[in-house]
């Protein structure tokens, strides 16, 4: 036993959803009787992971005595379940359907041309589902070799070909600065970066200053992630028209 940081699932917030189950790459969570539960306390690396993904801010870290976390254990313990690979799993019975990770592969038809599906009734550029970086899983296939789209919410509606300037063949999280807590993302956004094959992260803000956060969130979890990636900042103003579109680097060695 030892003091160190690892979940904590308040049962009076918690609706069942599954979103936590499906985000514990280690599956230390379980739905069990319509609450989160942790099977074991040497399955819980204690990153928190699985915040972000709690739609009901019922899981918080902290830090007590606990045991070890083991990663063999974890590899046992994952080895043996009938869902090998927790992080891609759906939610548990009783989880909110909206919030299944799915994938779309869009013919080239509907890929080609401006803003394929904007004003005419197409389905865009969209290739995955869910969207919310609350929501989105930590691993799936459709981050693979893909530009990963971090954007604040307005920008889609502020930018009348926003499908086709950012979203055509990349994977896409949104998120307000302003209203959201930005905490709990970092450390998911740095495990998203670190466990999948992303070739680079586009910021998209708005102009006004408190959109910024949105930028430093991205830059923190790459330096996070231990990975270096090539990143595209890009400032929309209310107008809908680019501000500035400036290339970096971010993360570290």
């Amino acid at each position: 036993m030892a003091v160190r940081k690892i979940v904590k699932i308040d049962e009076e917030k918690c609706n069942g959803c599954g979103q936590c189950e499906s985000n514990c790459a280690e599956g230390a969570l379980r739905i069990i009787d319509g609450k989160a539960r942790l099977l074991k306390e040497e399955y819980c690396d204690g990153l928190g992971a699985c915040l972000g993904a709690c739609p009901q801010d019922a899981i918080t870290v902290e830090e007590r005595e606990s045991e070890a976390f083991d990663q063999a254990a974890v590899e046992e313990h994952i080895a043996r379940s009938d869902k090998p690979n927790v992080a891609h799993a759906e939610p548990a019975a009783g989880g909110c359907p909206g919030s299944r990770a799915m994938q779309f592969k869009r013919p080239a038809a509907e890929k080609s041309g401006p803003a394929a599906g904007v004003g005419g009734g197409g389905a865009g550029e969209l290739g995955h589902w869910p969207v919310q970086l609350a929501l989105v899983p930590v691993e799936a296939e459709f981050y693979q070799d893909a530009e990963l789209v971090l954007t604040a919410d307005c920008a889609a509606y502020a930018m009348g070909d926003f499908h086709r300037r950012f979203l055509h063949g990349r994977a896409v999280a949104i998120a307000c600065p302003k209203l959201d807590d930005l905490s709990p993302y970092v450390e998911k956004l740095a495990e998203i970066l670190r466990r999948n094959r992303i070739r680079g992260l586009v910021l998209v803000r708005m102009e006004v200053p408190c959109c910024g956060g949105i930028v430093r969130l991205g830059q923190e979890a790459a330096a996070r992630s231990g990975r270096v990636l090539p990143v595209r900042e890009v400032t929309v103003g209310v107008d809908g028209e680019v501000r500035s579109d400036v290339l970096s680097v971010a993360g570290v060695k």
